[in-house]
Order: structure tokens, then C-alpha cells, then sequence
């Protein structure tokens, strides 16, 4: 089984849905967490549009990257869903196998009405499950060349 750290700036939105889609989507093969470099609360939009999908993220709480480096924690695959600056503030955690960056906007910039920053987020949502269908994909074919 493949460990995964998700990792926005708040864990408010885009690692918080990385996270859910991994933990439905990967099957026995995958654990995911998500955290975020500064302290944060659930965006309502990510909510509301995992909701959408039938998917609840709603319990879920915000956690530090910071708190899980110093906790010692491990991880096979580190995928940094942020802006490549962001990124950069993430600790480095030794046991990562693989370091990833998506670049993934942040609802939380998102502009304009309601229904405006609704669209955009299920945009969002929509681009994480790809990367997430892709990212099970390149394990899957990585671990049938291992054997």
C-alpha cells in the first residue's frame, strides 16, 4: 500500500478533494491524508461540490503538514497541489519516494457571483479526479513492472 500527503496552503479545498477521491477511488492500494502549510478551514464550495458527487468531506478537519513532519509520519508519494511558490514552503519529508506538483487553482481566489465561483470550483473538483484517476493509473502500471 502506497501512502499519500496531499498539500495545499489552508487544506481547506484542493488536498481535502484529492483526498476523499484517492481514499474512494484507490481501492487496497492506496492510503491518503491532506494537510495544509498554514492553519485553515473547510472552503463550503469544495463541500458542497464533493457533496454533489456523493461524497462527504464535510467532518473533516484542516491539519498542519508541519504537525505531520514533526509527528515523524511517512509517506510513499507527497503531491503538492498548490502554486509552485506555495509549494516550495513545504517540508521535505526523506521517506517520499516521489515528490509531485499539480498547480492547482485555489477556490479560495475564485471571483465573481455565486454561481461563478460554484462553476469554477467543480471545475477544480473535476481536475483533481483526473489527476487522482491518472495518478492510480501510473502506480497500477509501476507496480505490475516491479514483480
Amino acid at each position: 500500500m502506497l501512502k499519500v500527503l496531499f498539500v495545499c496552503v489552508h487544506n481547506s479545498a484542493r488536498s481535502q478533494v484529492a483526498e476523499a477521491f484517492l481514499n474512494k477511488l484507490g481501492g487496497e492500494h492506496f492510503e491518503a491524508e491532506s494537510a495544509g502549510i498554514e492553519e485553515g478551514n473547510l472552503n463550503p464550495l469544495a463541500v458542497k461540490v464533493m457533496d454533489e458527487i456523493g461524497i462527504d468531506i464535510s467532518k473533516n478537519k484542516t491539519d498542519s503538514v508541519f504537525d505531520f513532519y514533526r509527528k515523524g509520519k511517512s509517506y510513499s508519494i507527497v503531491v503538492k497541489v498548490c502554486d509552485e511558490i506555495n509549494g516550495q514552503r513545504c517540508p521535505i519529508f526523506p521517506s517520499a519516494l516521489h515528490t509531485l506538483s499539480w498547480n492547482i487553482e485555489d477556490p479560495a481566489d475564485f471571483r465573481g457571483t455565486d454561481d461563478e465561483k460554484l462553476q469554477e470550483t467543480r471545475r477544480v473538483r473535476d481536475e483533481i479526479k483526473d489527476r487522482v484517476e491518472q495518478l492510480i493509473s501510473q502506480y497500477r502500471e509501476y507496480s505490475i513492472t516491479r514483480r
